[in-house]
């Protein structure tokens, strides 16, 4: 597994992209912190959702590295509706001081996120999926792709999926990176230093969606459920 890069991005405007109105079709979840949780997140099946990301088609101005020593291999794509790329995943450990999310188990630990939670706190990246994006650059900018803070992400690993929302932005340069919970979930070793995967992860990101509040998971569950249905539809 690389070691993640020790240069993050900041976070400007951050804000700006957080109260962005959403067009008319786009979709949105609102739920309660407190809804009850889904735990049936492979109703769509990662094959289905695979089967329709085979070729693609490049939105980016370049390709991205997966780390510093790294080629620029991979390109993000368009598809009806979403955005993708297949890369590694690297672990995000910043935001709140967890017992897993520390200084002490992650050497490139920062306890600030791009987005923040409704309440004003980092995000928890040891109980929340959420997926890293690369700052905007000359290659691609997620805020032109409709991507903003709380956009709903699937990610997905062997036969699993994961819906995730976008919480944090890294190097301009380098893709491939999601929280502790996320690559917990997908049954990933989740050690900042030691875990991830080293390949094989998808990243299905739908256009002009928001989870709110963005710390609620499952928000994150029911929308992806219905997004998931209306990409396989689309494409």
């Amino acid at each position: 597994m690389r070691t993640r890069t020790l240069a993050l991005a900041a976070a400007s405007g951050a804000a700006l992209l957080a109260t962005a109105a959403l067009p008319a079709t786009a979709s949105t979840a609102t739920r309660p912190a407190d809804a009850p949780t889904r735990t049936d997140e492979d109703r769509v099946s990662a094959a289905d959702l695979l089967a329709k990301v085979t070729s693609c088609s490049q939105i980016s101005r370049g390709k991205y590295r997966t780390d510093r020593e790294t080629s620029a291999t991979v390109p993000v794509c368009g598809k009806n509706g979403a955005v993708f790329w297949k890369a590694d995943l690297d672990i995000d450990c910043d935001g709140q001081t967890t017992a897993a999310c520390n200084p002490g188990t992650d050497p490139w630990f920062r306890g600030e996120t791009a987005f923040r939670q409704s309440d004003g706190r980092p995000l928890n990246a040891e109980k929340l999926p959420y997926v890293v994006v690369p700052a905007s650059s000359s290659i691609w900018n997620y805020a032109s792709a409709g991507m903003g803070g709380g956009g709903l992400v699937a990610v997905i690993y062997r036969d699993k999926v994961e819906y995730a929302v976008v919480g944090d932005t890294g190097p301009s340069r380098i893709i491939g990176e999601a929280s502790y919970a996320t690559a917990k979930a997908l049954g990933m070793n989740p050690d900042p230093v030691s875990g991830g995967a080293e390949s094989g992860v998808t990243y299905i990101l739908f256009r002009n969606s928001r989870v709110e509040p963005i710390e609620s998971h499952s928000a994150a569950v029911s929308l992806g459920d219905e997004l998931a249905r209306r990409f396989i539809a689309a494409n």
